[in-house]
This record gives structure tokens, C-alpha cells and sequence, in this order.
């Protein structure tokens, strides 16, 4: 790990502005992404922002009908929240499907939803990655990919988003919050704020430099049955090979939002205007480029629709 300098915020906006001072700052809360790409020197900031001390830890009602999830509510706060299991069980159970519990206590929802790929050749300094070393190549593309990305995918990077908690919000429309080193704030819709890789891998979400997040609002509760399914290698601490967030409506619609496909939580809207459940896979999976590696990933998501669509358990 490379030598860094360190500093405590006290708000929102002094940490945003720290990060514009520093232009290879980082900033840190359970740190349990951050230190491990430190430890591998594939994350190499020069300053560290520590982000525990701002608040933003709350979990409260919107006037809406909603709730506001502060940026700093822990993992485990979030899936045990008793206005989560009851409206948002989707949420709960995506976060539960996550990593270990050791984990959910230190992780903050801010940093699930910007956590970095888990493929392998990211990890590995010893082989090119367009998202770690632009330009250099992607190494997964020929490789071993059975666990990388089919759907949004470049000829720069194959890699797919960790996140279960992303694809749980992406179904439930979730927005979220920044303040801006000038104290700017806005509001973007989850599926605005992860970027497809493109030819810029390395840009992985829209954030400007600076940019802290502080929260993430869910609308009010859309009621129906929801269900988070997630098919991997083994049965715990296992990132998805396939998960799937599924919500049928009260009025009998469905809503479908996809984890282990792409490097962002996928949804097709135009997919849950069909019934039958060839037709919705066959929308989902529209444009998906995969190998004999990763084929399986499209007989893997439309049995999870089948399955949803048929009122079973995916699982």
C-alpha cells in the first residue's frame, strides 16, 4: 500500500470540498472495497476523506409517502429496517443475498452502489485492464470470462457491477442525492448514475469530481409481491452469476431488474409490457453477446422469468 494523507470531514460539503483540493482523493466510510484495491495498489489515492463523521446515517419518511436512506446507513441497518422488510422487502432480501455479515456491518449503501468490478483480470495487476490502465486492453475478452458481463457490454470491457443492493433499487426506481464541492445539489435517477463502459471504462458512474452522494430516496411503497433471486457458484459470499430483483404489481404487472449481466444493474421497461415469458427473455437478452463461457447466463435468466412470471420461487 502506497503512502496517503488522511483527513476527517465534518459535512457533507467539506468533504466534497476536500476531494476538489485533492484531486486523487478518495473518499472512505467501511472501506471495505477501498482497502482491498489499496492493498493490490489498483486504487493508488494520494488523500483520504473519511466520510463517517458527516451524519447521512439516518434512515426517515419522505413527505411523498417514500424513504430516505442516508448515504451512511450500514448494510445491515438498511436490510433489518422495519419500513424496508415491510414495504421494500425486495431491498432487504438483495442486501441479505450480499456478501458476509461481517461485511454488511462496515458496508454503507453509498458505497455498494459504487463499488468496482469484481472481475478478475481488474484484480490482477499483471494483465491489462481498460478499466484499471485505459487503453492498455481488456484481458477478459478471450479469457476466462463465465462470470463477466453479456448485455451493455464494449470491445474495451466485459466486466460486470457487484452490486445486489443496485439491482433491488433499479427495480424499486430509486433516485439519489449529491452535494458538489460548491455545494451544488442534484437529484438522478439510479439508472443514470451507473455508465456503460463504452470506450472510457474507467468512468464507471456520472459523478463530476468531487461529487459526494448523501442519500438514496425510494417512491412510496408499490405494494405486490417481490421477490430477489440470485443464482451463484456457491451458497454464500458468492458474487451473482445471474440475480434477478422481480416485482409482480398489484394489478398484475410485472417489473424485472437483472444483476451478473452487465457493469450496471439491468432493466428493460420495454420488457414488462409482454406476458409470456419467452417474450420478456427475449427482450431482456435483445443485443447480449456471450461466449460458450457465458452462455449459460441466457437459459439461467429465462428460467428466473418463467419462474416469476408462473408465481413459483425462482430459487
Amino acid at each position: 500500500m502506497k503512502a496517503f494523507t488522511y483527513e476527517r470531514a465534518h459535512s457533507a460539503q467539506q468533504a466534497a470540498r476536500a476531494a476538489q483540493q485533492h484531486p486523487q482523493a478518495k473518499f472512505i466510510a467501511g472501506g471495505t472495497n477501498l482497502l482491498d484495491l489499496m492493498k493490490h495498489q489498483i486504487e493508488t489515492p494520494t488523500h483520504l476523506i473519511d466520510v463517517n463523521h458527516i451524519g447521512l446515517d439516518q434512515i426517515e419518511k419522505t413527505p411523498d409517502g417514500g424513504l430516505r436512506i442516508g448515504a451512511l446507513v450500514r448494510n445491515t441497518d438498511l436490510a433489518s429496517h422495519p419500513e424496508v422488510r415491510k414495504n421494500y422487502p425486495v431491498l432487504s432480501r438483495a442486501l441479505l443475498a450480499g456478501a458476509s455479515a461481517q461485511l454488511r456491518n462496515k458496508a454503507t449503501t453509498a458505497g455498494n452502489l459504487l463499488q468496482r468490478t469484481r472481475c478478475p483480470y481488474f484484480y490482477d495487476t499483471t494483465k491489462p485492464c481498460n478499466k484499471r490502465k485505459p487503453g492498455s486492453g481488456c484481458a477478459a475478452i478471450g479469457g476466462y470470462e463465465r462470470n463477466l458481463a453479456i448485455l451493455g457490454t464494449s470491445e474495451a470491457c466485459i466486466a460486470t457491477h457487484p452490486s445486489d443492493m443496485a439491482v433491488a433499487m433499479r427495480v424499486l426506481d430509486a433516485t439519489v442525492q449529491t452535494v458538489a464541492p460548491d455545494g451544488a445539489r442534484r437529484s438522478l435517477a439510479l439508472a443514470q448514475l451507473h455508465r456503460l463502459p463504452g470506450q472510457t471504462p474507467q468512468l464507471e458512474t456520472n459523478l463530476k469530481a468531487g461529487e459526494l452522494i448523501t442519500s438514496v430516496t425510494l417512491p412510496k411503497p408499490l405494494g405486490g409481491r417481490q421477490t430477489y433471486s440470485k443464482v451463484r457458484d456457491r451458497a454464500s459470499y458468492a458474487f451473482a452469476a445471474v440475480s434477478m430483483a422481480a416485482i409482480q404489481m398489484p394489478d398484475g404487472r410485472f417489473r424485472f431488474a437483472f444483476g451478473g449481466l452487465a457493469p450496471k444493474p439491468w432493466r428493460v421497461e420495454a420488457a414488462e409490457s409482454q406476458s409470456q415469458p419467452p417474450a420478456v427473455a427475449e427482450v431482456v437478452l435483445a443485443g447480449a453477446r456471450s461466449s460458450s463461457q457465458t452462455d449459460y447466463k441466457k437459459t439461467l435468466t429465462a428460467r428466473l422469468i418463467a419462474s416469476a412470471l408462473k408465481g413459483g420461487n425462482p430459487l
